[in-house]
């Protein structure tokens, strides 16, 4: 009877760049996107289930299960129960009438480490009432958490933001069938489309390389013949794919280590962007190079501070998602992007110092097609046995230490059901026995960072949240004491 019932609605095939996102589950890590967005006062689970209904449930994905046979894997569609995905709940209240801010960042942690039904579309949301933030002010919490394989974090956060409206009073209009529909195109061929035929030649070498040479590295000594068929842009390909493929492992410190599956969140106050910018222009940098070093410099307080030594040398490597989708309107689901390693200069005391190696670091790491080649070696490993795709993926995350994302969002507030959105926050899944992932996120006019650590390796990510703001402050002061004349 379900299968009859299931063949009245559409099957579509996993992409194979999905279908590594979907095996990726272990566990020590779950490949869950989890957000947190706070809202300036309560909506109704009726509020929240007319906005899910009209502007999320449009596109199919978030109406599919994932269906899987000898043939692959499958986005099956099915009628979606809102009672299975929207949760109702809310935290205690203090005696005290203190934050319970701790108390959200537990459930959220808990959250994190609690596997979605596989019979049902692989996303649920908990509405959380009574939540007392650290400025005395009662808000209202939305928990989201999305499965990787149905996209990216870039893509979810604009799906996700589309289900606001830019003000109280008018109502935006909600996605037409045929722009779900054009969403939800596989996103590979828009990122291919101007790439030239050797390139994607070499794409495939490296992609092949990349895997045949955890065990023939052999395959490397044949490289210099193969580069010269295919011209430069190949070349560069291919040897950003050894690159990936022969990078040593960085510094061991305590944030290394496999991960048990406990996880523990935290999130700070938003930073004006506006003095982010500031500081970036001050010192001839990019808002990502002052942020990246004000990550490095609160890990390395963090290691200080539990009396680990900080050599000079230390480096902490970080895998960044750097999207690959062409600029449009239209947002792409699926995964479109490609994981680049950025070496945080974690053994540099001088904040300025560190902040000018960042940008050296980033500025290497743009002139390269990493990302690219990374994103085309994860299709090939969806299309492998999946015994295969672990071992290449384990070998991959042994040589970082944690993930960190970096998602611009929208720079007016936003509004759902009357309410509006105060906060935003998410976590992008670690994979592997990664047990750290550092999320920077901008939202009308202020800027938050998030961690989720393992609990085999960092208790209190507390402990480091509290720490960025503070290394932001140093550039701060060292700006204004400069000589600008």
């Amino acid at each position: 009877m379900l299968s009859k019932a299931l063949s009245a609605f559409s099957r579509k095939k996993m992409s194979t760049v999905d279908t590594a996102w979907l095996r990726m589950d272990s566990e020590g890590n779950l490949m869950m996107i989890v957000g947190v967005s706070m809202l300036s006062k309560p909506v109704s689970v009726e509020g929240l289930r007319h906005a899910l209904e009209t502007r999320f449930l449009v596109y199919s994905r978030f109406r599919s299960r994932v269906v899987t046979d000898m043939s692959g894997s499958w986005w099956q569609e099915q009628e979606v129960d809102l009672d299975d995905h929207v949760i109702h709940t809310a935290l205690p209240s203090n005696k005290n009438n203190s934050s319970n801010k701790p108390a959200l960042q537990a459930l959220v942690g808990r959250l994190s480490q609690e596997p979605l039904n596989p019979e049902k579309p692989l996303w649920q949301m908990h509405l959380v009432d009574n939540c007392l933030g650290e400025d005395g002010k009662l808000r209202q919490a939305l928990i989201i958490r999305i499965h990787h394989c149905i996209a990216d974090g870039v893509a979810l956060v604009g799906v996700f933001m589309s289900m606001f409206d830019k003000s109280v009073d008018q109502k935006d209009h909600a996605p037409t069938a045929r722009a779900a529909a054009a969403a939800e195109e596989n996103p590979w061929e828009q990122i291919m489309l101007p790439v030239t035929a050797a390139s994607i030649k070499a794409i495939d070498l490296s992609s092949s390389m990349f895997i045949k040479s955890m065990s023939m590295w052999t395959d490397i000594e044949k490289l210099p013949g193969q580069i010269s068929t295919l011209g430069h842009t190949a070349g560069q390909l291919a040897m950003d794919a050894v690159k990936l493929t022969t990078m040593e492992e960085d510094s061991h410190t305590r944030l290394k280590g496999k991960p048990n599956g406990k996880k523990h969140v935290s999130w700070s106050e938003p930073l004006p962007l506006a003095e982010v910018k500031a500081i970036s222009k001050a010192f001839g940098c990019s808002i990502n190079d002052v942020l990246m070093a004000s990550v490095a410099g609160a890990l390395r307080a963090y290691l200080r501070a539990k009396g680990d030594e900080v050599a000079h040398d230390c480096d902490v490597r970080v895998m960044v998602p750097v999207n690959l989708r062409k600029a449009s309107r239209q947002q792409k689901l699926g995964n479109a992007f490609g994981l680049v390693p950025l070496v945080l200069p974690v053994g540099l005391e001088d904040p300025v110092a560190r902040m000018y190696e960042v940008r050296h670091r980033m500025n290497e790491l743009k002139g390269s097609y990493t990302a690219l080649v990374a994103m085309s070696v994860l299709g090939v490993l969806g299309a492998t046995p999946k015994q295969v795709q672990n071992e290449i993926q384990n070998y991959f995350a042994r040589k970082a230490t944690a993930v960190m994302s970096n998602v611009p969002g929208p720079q007016q507030p936003l509004f759902i059901a009357g309410s509006q959105l105060d906060q935003c926050m998410f976590w992008v899944p670690q994979s592997g026995d990664i047990g750290i992932g550092v999320s920077i996120l901008s939202y009308n006019g202020g800027v938050q960072f998030g961690i989720v650590t393992d609990d085999a390796l960092v208790q209190d990510p507390d402990n480091i949240i509290n720490r960025f703001a503070p290394e932001f402050e140093k550039l701060v002061m060292l700006a204004l004491m400069g000589d600008w004349d």
